[in-house]
């Protein structure tokens, strides 16, 4: 399959409002009533170009086969229209071109975060872009349109660090996955041993995702080159008496971002929301030897002991793990 994206024309309405029409027809309810709802297919290019943005449009042998769009707001905020592709070309990679491509240009013209809004009925398009890294954000937006849509809102930063509120955790579920797996593999002291299954890494977000919507726990996601790429979590206490503390969780960076600071900077996010949470003592463990012990040792944190064979590693052998603390202060402090 020979593919071409070029920037969109205002001669390309044909194909543009055809392959809209296409991927809609796939839902039921929709109505598509271009003059009605949506007159800019028509110089979709010059509709775009006044606001700034840009629009491509790929070609697949010579067809029509998908289109992107993107335009900026304000902030450093540039969101991300109207991606679609033929279905014939779905799991060719093709959507993951556009995307790439419309992001690349946002991220050139000083883009610090990217947005974007789905049907609540698009459940394939739903996982495509949480692959991409972006979560769930905001609430739900009532168009008033003929089809009655609604329509969830999607964003990520190029790079930094984000509370994940309950809606936002269950959308990363399918990407903290992927990290939680290949963090394991890798060999990383996170309760689990390779191979680990994708349905109970799956299980375990899910959980956290329901701790999250409890206010048990809070949930922090590192993005790098707008790619999630890293998290960690801090577990609230659940005894009468320890209303004060909380323990440290699954510090994962994807194995193929390390080396960027990424752990140093959750770690550093997570204490300011302990202090924010009116927590003062964290504590946590690892397994005596791992990289993240020097981490937590240079970041300030103290050794409370050792447990000889407490944890197997990857090769099933018994090793020793050691327990840190650490006193945040309060906000009032």
């Amino acid at each position: 399959m020979s593919v071409i994206i070029r920037r969109g024309q205002d001669a390309d309405a044909a194909g543009f409002i055809a392959l809209i029409g296409t991927c809609w027809a796939q839902y039921p309810g929709i109505v598509f009533e271009v003059d009605a709802e949506m007159p800019e297919l028509r110089t979709l290019a010059t509709y775009y170009a006044n606001r700034s943005g840009a629009l491509w449009a790929a070609e697949s042998d010579g067809q029509f086969a998908g289109m992107v769009a993107t335009i900026p707001h304000a902030a450093g905020t540039w969101e991300i229209c109207r991606v679609y592709t033929m279905p014939a070309t779905h799991g060719s990679g093709l959507g993951d071109r556009l995307l790439s491509t419309a992001e690349q240009h946002a991220r050139e013209a000083g883009a610090q975060r990217l947005v974007l809004w789905s049907d609540t009925r698009f459940d394939r398009a739903h996982r495509f872009y949480e692959k991409h890294g972006y979560v769930r954000h905001g609430p739900i937006r009532v168009l008033h349109d003929l089809s009655s849509s609604l329509e969830f809102g999607y964003a990520k930063p190029v790079a930094g660090i984000e509370v994940l509120d309950a809606p936002a955790a269950a959308s990363a579920e399918r990407r903290l996955t992927e990290i939680l797996r290949a963090c394991v593999e890798d060999g990383a002291s996170v309760s689990y041993l390779p191979p680990l299954a994708t349905e109970l890494a799956r299980g375990f977000w899910k959980q956290v995702s329901a701790d999250a919507a409890a206010g048990t726990r809070i949930l922090l996601a590192a993005w790098h080159d707008a790619i999630l790429v890293g998290t960690v979590m801090l577990e609230f206490a659940s005894a009468p008496n320890q209303p004060h503390r909380a323990e440290v969780q699954k510090l994962l960076v994807h194995p193929e971002a390390r080396r960027q600071g990424i752990a140093r900077a959750l770690m550093t996010r997570l204490e300011q929301e302990a202090q924010r949470a009116k927590k003062t003592l964290l504590t946590l463990d690892t397994r005596v030897g791992d990289k993240a012990e020097m981490l937590y040792r240079d970041m300030g944190w103290h050794e409370a002991g050792r447990i000889p064979g407490f944890a197997l590693n990857a090769e099933r052998v018994p090793c020793a793990t050691v327990f840190f603390w650490k006193t945040v202060p309060s906000a009032s402090d």
